[in-house]
Protein backbone atom coordinates (compact mmCIF):
# COMPACT_ATOMS: atom_id res chain seq x y z
CA UNK A 1 0.00 0.00 0.00
CA UNK A 2 1.29 3.51 -0.82
CA UNK A 3 2.04 6.13 1.86
CA UNK A 4 2.03 8.88 0.44
CA UNK A 5 0.42 11.15 -2.53
CA UNK A 6 2.91 12.66 -4.48
CA UNK A 7 3.82 14.60 -6.91
CA UNK A 8 7.22 16.50 -8.79
CA UNK A 9 7.18 20.53 -9.42
CA UNK A 10 9.78 20.80 -12.13
CA UNK A 11 9.08 24.90 -12.93
CA UNK A 12 9.88 26.01 -9.31
CA UNK A 13 12.53 26.27 -6.95
CA UNK A 14 12.35 24.93 -3.40
CA UNK A 15 11.46 28.12 -1.91
CA UNK A 16 8.61 28.67 -4.27
CA UNK A 17 7.04 25.64 -4.07
CA UNK A 18 7.56 25.90 -0.15
CA UNK A 19 5.20 29.13 -0.32
CA UNK A 20 2.84 27.22 -3.03
CA UNK A 21 2.41 24.15 -0.49
CA UNK A 22 1.71 26.28 2.40
CA UNK A 23 -0.86 28.41 0.29
CA UNK A 24 -2.82 25.15 -1.22
CA UNK A 25 -2.91 23.66 2.56
CA UNK A 26 -4.43 27.23 3.60
CA UNK A 27 -6.74 27.21 1.14
CA UNK A 28 -7.96 24.04 1.88
CA UNK A 29 -8.38 24.69 6.00
CA UNK A 30 -4.90 23.27 6.57
CA UNK A 31 -2.12 25.49 9.20
CA UNK A 32 1.20 24.24 9.31
CA UNK A 33 2.20 23.70 13.03
CA UNK A 34 5.30 22.85 13.06
CA UNK A 35 8.30 22.65 10.30
CA UNK A 36 11.62 20.82 10.29
CA UNK A 37 14.65 21.78 8.15
CA UNK A 38 16.06 18.36 7.69
CA UNK A 39 18.89 19.54 5.76
CA UNK A 40 20.03 22.45 7.97
CA UNK A 41 19.27 19.70 10.78
CA UNK A 42 21.31 16.81 9.72
CA UNK A 43 24.77 19.40 8.91
CA UNK A 44 24.15 20.79 12.34
CA UNK A 45 23.80 17.49 14.07
CA UNK A 46 25.91 15.33 11.71
CA UNK A 47 27.74 17.55 9.69
CA UNK A 48 26.39 15.76 6.64
CA UNK A 49 25.33 17.68 3.40
CA UNK A 50 22.22 16.53 1.52
CA UNK A 51 20.01 18.06 -0.59
CA UNK A 52 16.76 20.47 0.16
CA UNK A 53 14.48 18.31 2.30
CA UNK A 54 11.63 20.10 4.33
CA UNK A 55 8.94 18.69 7.00
CA UNK A 56 5.89 20.72 7.04
CA UNK A 57 3.24 19.49 9.76
CA UNK A 58 -0.27 20.68 8.67
CA UNK A 59 -3.36 20.30 10.43
CA UNK A 60 -6.97 20.87 9.90
CA UNK A 61 -8.62 21.88 13.30
CA UNK A 62 -11.88 20.45 12.03
CA UNK A 63 -10.71 17.15 10.92
CA UNK A 64 -8.64 16.44 14.24
CA UNK A 65 -11.43 17.67 16.16
CA UNK A 66 -13.58 15.07 14.62
CA UNK A 67 -10.59 12.68 14.89
CA UNK A 68 -9.95 13.10 18.38
CA UNK A 69 -13.48 12.71 19.20
CA UNK A 70 -13.33 9.06 17.25
CA UNK A 71 -10.96 7.74 18.49
CA UNK A 72 -8.56 9.99 21.40
CA UNK A 73 -5.20 8.33 21.23
CA UNK A 74 -4.91 9.31 17.27
CA UNK A 75 -2.87 12.74 18.66
CA UNK A 76 0.15 10.32 18.54
CA UNK A 77 0.05 9.96 14.84
CA UNK A 78 -1.16 14.13 14.27
CA UNK A 79 -0.48 16.21 12.48
CA UNK A 80 -0.48 15.31 8.64
CA UNK A 81 3.09 15.81 7.23
CA UNK A 82 3.81 16.56 4.09
CA UNK A 83 7.49 16.83 2.71
CA UNK A 84 9.58 18.73 0.22
CA UNK A 85 12.73 17.20 -1.10
CA UNK A 86 14.78 18.29 -3.92
CA UNK A 87 15.07 15.36 -6.62
CA UNK A 88 17.03 15.34 -9.87
CA UNK A 89 13.40 16.32 -11.91
CA UNK A 90 12.68 19.05 -9.68
CA UNK A 91 10.69 19.67 -6.16
CA UNK A 92 8.98 16.49 -5.16
CA UNK A 93 5.83 17.23 -3.03
CA UNK A 94 4.75 14.02 -0.76
CA UNK A 95 1.79 14.18 1.48
CA UNK A 96 0.88 11.66 4.24
CA UNK A 97 -2.21 9.23 3.22
CA UNK A 98 -4.37 9.29 6.32
CA UNK A 99 -6.09 5.95 5.55
CA UNK A 100 -2.61 4.42 5.50
CA UNK A 101 -1.28 5.45 8.00
CA UNK A 102 -4.67 4.74 10.24
CA UNK A 103 -5.00 1.50 9.14
CA UNK A 104 -3.56 0.19 11.74
CA UNK A 105 -6.56 1.60 14.11
CA UNK A 106 -9.13 -0.63 13.63
CA UNK A 107 -11.85 2.34 14.06
CA UNK A 108 -14.97 2.68 11.21
CA UNK A 109 -15.15 6.41 11.75
CA UNK A 110 -11.88 7.20 11.68
CA UNK A 111 -11.34 5.40 8.85
CA UNK A 112 -14.13 7.46 7.21
CA UNK A 113 -12.28 10.97 8.44
CA UNK A 114 -9.23 10.04 6.91
CA UNK A 115 -10.88 9.29 3.55
CA UNK A 116 -12.08 12.88 3.58
CA UNK A 117 -8.08 13.75 4.59
CA UNK A 118 -7.07 12.06 1.77
CA UNK A 119 -9.12 13.93 -0.40
CA UNK A 120 -8.15 17.29 0.50
CA UNK A 121 -4.27 16.35 0.73
CA UNK A 122 -4.50 15.03 -2.84
CA UNK A 123 -6.20 18.59 -3.36
CA UNK A 124 -2.97 20.04 -1.85
CA UNK A 125 -0.76 18.24 -3.70
CA UNK A 126 -2.41 18.76 -7.16
CA UNK A 127 -3.31 22.01 -6.26
CA UNK A 128 1.31 23.09 -5.84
Amino acid sequence: MAYTINRVISNADFEEVDKRARQALADRGFGVLTEIDVKATMKKKLDKDMSGYRILGACNPAMAWEAIGAEPRVGAMLPCNVILREVPEGIEVSAVDPVASMSAVENDELSQIAGKVRDQLSEVVEAI
